[in-house]
């Protein structure tokens, strides 16, 4: 049966108890319909909410809220639950069917915001033409195994290998920060002690709720974090704004690009770069 996501605006924030009631019904309404609401993620502040479920079609998961208690969804996403899941993790759910945070009491809702990182090894094809494929190779698993133990490190997840990078997700936008820190400073160590064949990366980070303007599962951070990521120089952490801002009081050094243009986006993106060779690698 296929996965939906829905996300509720409540314009003046939304309290989690009144989320949990709303969840109840739709419980024991669902089954009329051959619903299964079975998570959601609510960031109160916001009033957003955001539901998973299993439906025949939108419009049997549509018809449960609607039939349970009027608050139809403006809009609804079929997803892929492998894919939810990796853009997710392993989400624990308290018992009024909200997801909470990793490790965290009941009462810490998670709001459903992802961090997305990019990596991209810098020219890997005239570095291919170069050196040839076999040390191409070689070059491309160090890459591989410092961003894999850096992930693991700091709470990342792999979403996909990209051929000549990694796509990542974390809750935490300033453990994505230190992520990148690590990285960067590892290939900067592998650089010191293989000048013969330098190996250069560059990263980009954006982060954003999972239901946007278009209909994919954080397609505009997805897509904003792989421009940030092409738009930044050999070496370089580039994030987004709304990084920079779910990182303040981390100690995390950025510098403010001002805006940039980027393919594909209509308006220029206010960014900030990572300034990883100070004390930002050193508590990566």
């Amino acid at each position: 049966m296929p996965s939906y996501m829905d996300i509720h605006e409540i314009p003046g924030g939304v309290k989690a108890d009144d989320v949990a009631k709303a969840h109840l019904q739709d419980v024991k309404v669902q089954s009329k319909y051959g619903v299964s609401y079975h998570k959601y993620w609510v960031n109160e502040k916001e009033g957003k909410i955001f539901c998973l479920c299993h439906a025949p079609n939108a419009e049997a998961a549509s018809q449960v809220h609607r039939e349970a208690h009027g608050l139809v969804a403006e809009k609804i996403i079929q997803v892929e639950p492998d894919v939810a899941e990796l853009f997710f993790g392993g989400t624990e759910v308290n018992a009024a069917g909200a997801v909470i945070l990793p490790g965290a009491e009941a009462d810490a809702r998670d709001p459903g915001i992802r961090t997305i990182l990019f990596t991209d090894i810098v020219d890997s094809t005239s570095v291919t033409r170069r050196i040839g494929d076999e040390a191409a190779m070689e070059l491309l698993e160090v890459h591989d195994s410092i961003v894999r133990n850096a992930l693991s490190d700091l709470g990342g997840r792999e979403i996909k290998h990209l051929g000549d990078g990694i796509m990542a997700s974390f809750v935490s936008a300033a453990a994505a920060v230190k992520c990148a820190t690590r990285v960067q400073r590892e290939i900067a160590r592998h650089r010191q002690e293989h000048k013969d064949r330098p190996l250069d990366v560059r990263l980009g980070i954006a982060a954003g709720e999972p239901v946007e303007h278009h209909n994919d599962l954080f397609g505009c951070t997805v897509q904003l974090a792989a421009r940030l990521c092409s738009h930044a120089q050999p070496q370089q952490i580039l994030v987004s704004n709304v990084v920079a801002e779910l990182c303040e009081g981390k100690a995390l050094p950025f510098e403010d690009l001002g805006v940039i243009p980027l393919k594909g986006f209509d308006q220029p993106v206010r960014a900030h770069a990572v300034t990883w060779t100070a004390e930002a690698a050193a508590s990566a």
